[in-house]
């Protein structure tokens, strides 16, 4: 994706920003050299026919950096002044030089008009004695453009956040609702916000700010103007950042009809309204206090931690276009890299595609990219899943997932799920379709990598007893197939719990199986919670070896890859956080390798690299880079030891990589060019086109 030309020169600016001290303060300046700077400026407004007044604080050591910085626009409440926001410089410096937050602009403007009472919107009120004004136009088009030119800022929605205490707090919400363009992130303090309507003895009444024609109050234009009106247009495109703050002292309307306009009462509406928003993302929190300092102080510092730091003078790295899917429900299937560049991409869809007949319901579909592109659909009346696809060295593929038809056609009748593996020439033609599984009992595939004599090796769970009896609830399946698709032989492994396999790898000796397991499997010890495990197995299926990893929470070991140093790299979850662990053939472990941020993150596929490195590839809901959305793709290229050499986060405003179950749906495949193909699941657009809806199959690759 193409980056503002001021991106490259601002990271090195960033660094040289952090070491430098302050400069003195110009005349007319309060000298802060222990911190930032404090001074007044003035932007004109077109809207307004006069100018804006506003402080403005500039960060320590802002004068001899080039870098660009995010910027705070902060509301001040009815009756208050430019000056009442100026308490904040010492939180700001505080924060910024412990690295809570970045640094940052702040802009605090005076909103005098209707004698202090205009609410930040544009009042339609043309009475002589508190003529209405366009405040919410000159502060949203004029003071914004005013300081993109003035200072360092990225003129990016992701680089600015809008705050406000009171009546500022409703302008806060009204700017970052009605401008998502401009805004990513809102901190909304005691709110001055009402709904339906403001109690009758409310000041949103007395000033002309929802006015109309004569009168100062229109209950059509409050109702127009309120955020339940903004909230069924928000586009979850670009997604808003909520920090929600209120005292629990706040004023108690004393009618008891008007109890629930108390703010209190208020804000946890507000929350609980903008919480559903699929475009909002808020946090609430209630303060001891009343509606002062005494709570906006505090809840500034904790908003500030809370957004502040995904604030970014860069843009996040999206997923290109095209999606691979329908307007019905799609799945990502799996990815596999040819030797002359091209790729296969594997999905489940819930409808035809590229003109091939649907079905019913889910089918298979293997889409060739490259020179000499194919699609291929495939399906029965019920559903099928693909849940890998694997290249082989004359350009075709095998993939393998699940049936609940006759896929085969040795299978009529059936209506439990089945396994299923394919195998496709170079042409997408289906070369031969092998479906097995315990009759009237569920048989899923979960893996698949490609055996060295061109068969392949699958794994999965079945639920009846395909290898002597079954141990539990489910148990987990390996199966090797013959290059002609005949099942050599299956191997079922569980204990009394619920236990699947969902990655399998091969070299020339040894066969690496993952998955999870709700009890202790033969030969390991139970860890509590769900444990993710691995097992080794020889090419005739005798299993040599096995172990659980994680700790005393839940834990899974998603898929395998075996490394070009001969060591087996698993990678899944542990307690939230994404885990990556190294053996050795003989089953020692020899390294481990955590991905964590403050929200959620697992490893999904591993794809081995030239010299011992592996691509880790998962997602997380927190901050690697930057922020796109809910669920983002997050890739890591460890080395041979296992340290992390560099990591990049990309995904769209909605969740990728993770389906509805909060279920990991992403696979990768190295390249022979040396990158990394990644396909997965998502819910949102990507950069330069648009999504079929209802979830679709995004395909990239990373350098």
């Amino acid at each position: 994706m193409p980056k503002p030309p001021w991106i490259a020169a601002g990271v090195l600016a960033l660094l040289t920003a952090l070491v430098t001290a302050a400069v003195p303060a110009a005349p007319g300046e309060t000298d802060m050299r222990a911190g930032g700077t404090l001074t007044t400026g003035s932007a004109p407004s077109e809207a307004l026919g006069e100018n804006i007044a506003y402080n403005v604080y500039l960060p320590r050591g802002y004068d001899r950096s080039t870098a660009r910085l995010p910027v705070l626009y902060l509301l001040h409440g009815r009756g208050d002044t430019m000056q009442a926001w100026t308490r904040v410089k010492t939180t700001l410096d505080d924060m910024i030089k412990t690295k809570r937050i970045p640094q940052v602009i702040a802009v605090m403007p005076d909103a005098p008009w209707n004698e202090r009472g205009n609410w930040y919107v544009d009042s339609r009120y043309t009475g002589a004695d508190l003529p209405g004004r366009p405040v919410e136009t000159a502060l949203t088009r004029d003071l914004v453009a005013h300081v993109d030119a003035t200072y360092r800022t990225a003129p990016i929605r992701q680089a600015r956040l809008v705050g406000g205490y009171s009546m500022g707090g409703a302008g806060a919400l009204r700017f970052a609702l009605a401008h998502q363009d401009l805004f990513s992130a809102a901190a909304v303090l005691s709110p001055a916000v009402y709904t339906p309507l403001p109690p009758a003895d409310s000041s949103t009444r007395d000033y002309g700010a929802y006015g109309a024609g004569a009168d100062k109050f229109s209950d059509e234009v409050y109702r127009e103007l309120a955020y339940p009106a903004l909230l069924p247009k928000l586009d979850p495109d670009l997604p808003v950042r909520m920090f929600v703050a209120v005292g629990d002292d706040e004023y108690a309307n004393p009618g008891p009809a008007d109890a629930r306009h108390d703010l209190d009462f208020e804000s946890a509406a507000l929350y609980n309204a903008v919480r559903r928003s699929p475009a909002v993302s808020a946090q609430l929190r209630v303060l001891d206090g009343g509606h002062d300092w005494t709570v906006w102080a505090p809840a500034f510092e904790q908003a500030m931690a809370e957004l502040g730091p995904g604030l970014s003078v860069t843009p996040p790295t999206g997923l290109p276009a095209p999606l691979h899917g329908t307007p019905a429900a799609d799945w990502a299937g799996g990815v596999a890299a040819h030797q002359d560049g091209s790729l296969t991409v594997g999905y489940a869809a819930g409808g035809p595609v590229n003109g091939q007949p649907h079905a019913g319901r889910l089918d298979a579909v293997l889409t060739r990219t490259g020179a000499k592109p194919w699609t291929t659909q495939f399906g029965t009346a019920g559903d099928e899943r693909l849940y890998g696809v694997a290249a082989l060295p004359d350009g075709g593929v095998l993939a393998a997932g699940y049936t609940k038809g006759d896929l085969d056609g040795g299978h009529a009748g059936n209506t439990t799920d089945d396994a299923f593996v394919a195998r496709l020439d170079a042409s997408g033609a289906v070369r031969w379709i092998t479906q097995f599984g315990a009759k009237d009992a569920a048989d899923r595939l979960y893996g698949l990598t490609a055996a060295p004599d061109g068969g392949a090796y699958v794994a999965g769970y079945t639920k009846g007893a395909l290898d002597g009896q079954n141990s539990g609830d489910k148990d987990a399946l390996l199966a090797r197939l013959t290059p002609e698709g005949e099942v050599s032989w299956i191997r079922q492994y569980g204990g009394a719990g619920e236990d699947k396999a969902t990655g399998v790898a091969a070299d020339a000796t040894n066969v690496y199986l993952t998955g999870s397991a709700t009890a202790a499997l033969p030969g390991t010890t139970a860890l509590g919670g769900l444990d993710g495990w691995i097992a080794a197995y020889a090419a005739d299926g005798t299993r040599k070896w096995a172990t659980t990893a994680g700790g005393t929470g839940d834990d899974r070991l998603n898929a395998v890859a075996v490394t070009t140093a001969g060591l087996a790299v698993a990678t899944g979850a542990a307690s939230g956080d994404a885990i990556t662990l190294a053996y050795t053939a003989q089953g020692k472990r020899r390294w481990q390798h955590t991905l964590a941020t403050t929200a959620a993150d697992e490893g999904a596929a591993v794809t081995p690299l030239p010299g011992g490195e592996v691509e880790v590839v998962g997602y997380t809901r927190g901050r690697i880079g930057v922020q796109a959305g809910g669920a983002d793709v997050v890739a890591a290229r460890l080395d041979a030891k296992g340290g992390q050499r560099a990591a990049v986060q990309l995904g769209t405003a909605r969740d990728d990589a993770v389906d509805a179950f909060a279920e990991p749906n992403l696979y990768a495949a190295a390249t022979p060019a040396g990158k990394v193909a990644i396909s997965g699941l998502t819910y949102g657009t990507p950069e330069g086109g648009a999504a079929p809806g209802n979830g679709d199959v995004f395909l990239t690759t990373i350098d």
